[in-house]
């Protein structure tokens, strides 16, 4: 520093904005950095994995060659070839000549009554983490966007007001 005292409360004011950006940009760190990597990421939203994977879990998934998929992994697929459902369950076999899989959900006492086709399945869980799934619907809900938008523009003005205080006091701050 230039020798000069800082004033106690612009770097409070600024302190409080960098810890507001840093805190949005740690929560928002599991929903983005997996998606380069190759990632799907999901929320669960009903108890068929449950108690491996309970409801709110933040699934990640990784797209895999459907005869790489062995009985005991755990999938991600569409809930019909028109649907935008997902569904994850359970590989109980993977008929490879048929192009299917059978599945389950293992809160579920029987296998899926449909076979899964080839077709549908967007890949294997690798990992999941329960409870994620709401923090990640709160940022990806309308509401969610607007107060991450608001913490970014209160970030940017305790660091306006900081830096004012600064230049407006000048000498006459103490530390």
């Amino acid at each position: 520093m230039s020798g000069r005292r800082r004033c106690f409360p612009a770097v409070f004011l600024k302190t409080v904005g960098i810890l507001l950006l840093l805190l949005l940009a740690a929560s928002c760190l599991p929903l983005t950095v997996p998606r380069f990597f190759g990632y799907h990421i999901y929320t669960v939203v009903s108890g068929s994995m449950e108690p491996a994977i309970p409801t709110g879990s933040l699934v990640y998934i990784r797209e895999e060659k459907p005869e790489d998929i062995a009985a005991e992994d755990v999938i991600a697929f569409y809930g019909a070839a028109d649907s935008a459902s997902i569904i994850t369950h359970r590989v109980v076999e993977n008929r490879v000549v048929m192009g299917e899989f059978i599945t389950r959900g293992d809160a579920n006492q029987a296998p899926d009554r449909n076979p899964v086709p080839y077709s549908r399945l967007i890949g294997r869980v690798e990992r999941s983490i329960p409870g994620a799934g709401k923090i990640a619907e709160i940022f990806t809900s309308p509401k969610g966007k607007i107060l991450a938008g608001c913490a970014v523009l209160a970030a940017v003005a305790l660091q306006g007001a900081g830096a004012l205080l600064e230049s407006r006091t000048g000498k006459k701050c103490r530390s």
